[in-house]
């Protein structure tokens, strides 16, 4: 087939532009159509009267040589701040190094709570939990019940939405890996060279100056100024492909312009993997269809509230353990950058795990900035009256839920879509349905293009496989997981009549969906 009609690149994220900014380096033509009005996806960065908002917090930090590179092509230097990373855990009035400090955190703790939890400890290791399959038993039997129920418990029920005795162990042992409290306490008090199982995160990070957003905004400026096209407001709502030839052929766009066809040689998508799947035509067969309605994600929503200077704190986030608030993290985005606030005031921004549809997604702005208040309130983070004013940012989609059959429903769209439409490519994080930061989407699409442009053969899915989150160095096991740290959890029921039987095939890795 020829490439006279070039790519067509679904989404204006991480993924999506860094595509088609590519594609534009090797001299091939490419069309972007972005839904939303900005772009920038999870990585944007939202503007509200002068105060920026960064949806979830982006360290720009990568192992990858060619995304920093990339950052570096887009932005000069001269943009980016280097900034500490800090985070901490609050938990009952109280802040807590993270990673864990058993001094710390036992001087925080106090003498008596520390003895509970030292006793609820021994009385794990004389009789650990029965059924340790489960996030809750496996912790517990390495921390005891106390310790759990304050580090671990509340958060992560919080982030993913259902009970920890419901979340599978593998998740545990891949987060935590080695840690016990015995080695918690030996590592406090030993000499760090003398520590041969430390896993230790970064000190400090770049970042751009007014947010992440403006390394996508820039970016997409580039893509238009090489002859690329960047259309937001404008929907794909259907990916026309061609049985006999088995390609993909158009797309169908509506926006401002209204509905239109465009013709296509390649489709790079990174809009979720599930409406991918639902927009082709003529449709795939009802197992395909069935796989990726199964696929679930889990949304998020942060109320921005404007404070006085003298509330900040110097971690980029909090970590809130306390079960009497709703709130997971707060961020503190004047810790990010002063270019992201005003002067005399910092943003505190609460950031809710949530559902689309369920009470707090449903809940107006003005009451959600109410209920923020109290929160903050209620924490002792600020005094009562101090908030000045309160935004709200909504974001479904923002996290692939790895369930107990997302596993079998990629694996049936990826081999179907590889089979029937080969120049459709999915990229990136909800693209692949796949946990992926920000640099690892990047390099999916970097690879696709490589095999678009020139057959270079890349396995794009076999990119953030390896178990160690991208931001800790360790001395691990080898072992390879699901990329960036995320639970396997329950799912739903299937309806009685829905079948998602599949064959995987023998060379397939079964864990991680990628080839032997």
């Amino acid at each position: 087939m020829g490439d006279e009609h070039g790519t067509v690149v679904i989404g204006a994220g991480p993924a999506g532009l860094t595509a088609a900014y590519e594609l534009l380096r090797h001299g091939a033509p490419v069309r972007v159509f972005e839904a939303d009005g900005v772009v920038g996806g999870i990585s944007r960065t939202v503007e509200r009267d002068g105060w920026r908002f960064d949806i979830g917090g982006h360290r720009f930090f990568t192992k990858v040589s060619r995304v920093e590179d990339f950052w570096h092509e887009i932005l000069p230097d001269e943009d980016f701040l280097l900034r500490p990373r800090m985070s901490r855990i609050y938990y009952r009035g109280a802040l807590y190094d993270y990673p864990l400090n058993a001094g710390n955190a036992l001087r925080n703790l106090g003498l008596w709570e520390a003895a509970r939890c030292m006793a609820s400890y021994a009385r794990a290791r004389v009789r650990p939990p029965r059924d340790q399959s489960h996030f809750e038993g496996w912790v517990s039997a390495r921390f005891g019940w106390r310790l759990y129920s304050i580090f671990f418990k509340t958060y992560t029920e919080k982030v993913w939405g259902m009970p920890a005795d419901q979340l599978q162990a593998d998740w545990a042992a891949q987060r935590i890996k080695n840690l016990s409290l015995a080695k918690a306490v030996r590592n406090a008090v030993l000499p760090k060279r003398n520590r041969t199982d430390v896993t230790s995160l970064i000190e400090e990070f770049q970042y751009p100056k007014l947010g992440p957003g403006m390394m996508w905004e820039r970016c997409a400026e580039q893509v238009r100024r090489h002859g690329g096209t960047v259309q937001t407001g404008t929907w794909v709502t259907a990916v026309h492909r061609d049985p006999q030839q088995r390609r993909a052929t158009s797309v169908t766009v509506d926006g401002v312009d209204g509905r239109r066809t465009e013709p296509a040689d390649h489709v790079i998508s990174s809009m979720p993997i599930s409406e991918l799947v639902a927009a082709l035509r003529p449709a795939p067969p009802a197992q395909v269809l069935a796989a990726a309605e199964d696929l679930r994600y889990r949304d998020f929503l942060t109320v921005a509230l404007v404070v006085p200077a003298e509330f900040s704190f110097p971690d980029n986030w909090i970590y809130v353990h306390d079960p009497d608030v709703k709130a997971g993290r707060i961020q503190n985005f004047g810790s990010w950058s002063p270019y992201l606030v005003k002067d005399g005031r910092t943003c505190l921004g609460l950031e809710y795990f949530v559902s689309v549809d369920d009470e707090t997604w449903r809940t107006p702005d003005a009451d959600l900035i109410v209920a923020a208040t109290r929160e903050l309130e209620t924490l002792g983070l600020v005094r009562p009256g101090v908030v000045e004013a309160g935004y709200v940012v909504r974001m479904p989609k923002a996290y692939p839920v790895y369930d107990e059959r997302y596993q079998r429903n990629v694996d049936v769209i990826r081999q179907w879509l590889a089979r029937e439409v080969p120049n459709v490519h999915p990229v990136g994080r909800n693209g692949m349905h796949r946990y992926n930061n920000q640099d690892h989407s990047m390099l999916t699409a970097m690879l696709t293009v490589e095999n678009i442009v020139r057959d270079a053969g890349h396995d794009v899915w076999s990119v953030n496989v390896e178990q160690d989150y991208h931001e800790e160095t360790s001395h691990g096991d080898g072992r390879h997981g699901t990329g960036r740290d995320a639970p396997l959890m329950p799912a739903p029921p299937l309806p009685a009549a829905t079948t998602l039987a599949v064959e995987i095939p023998a060379d397939v890795n079964r864990n991680t969906g990628v080839p032997r």
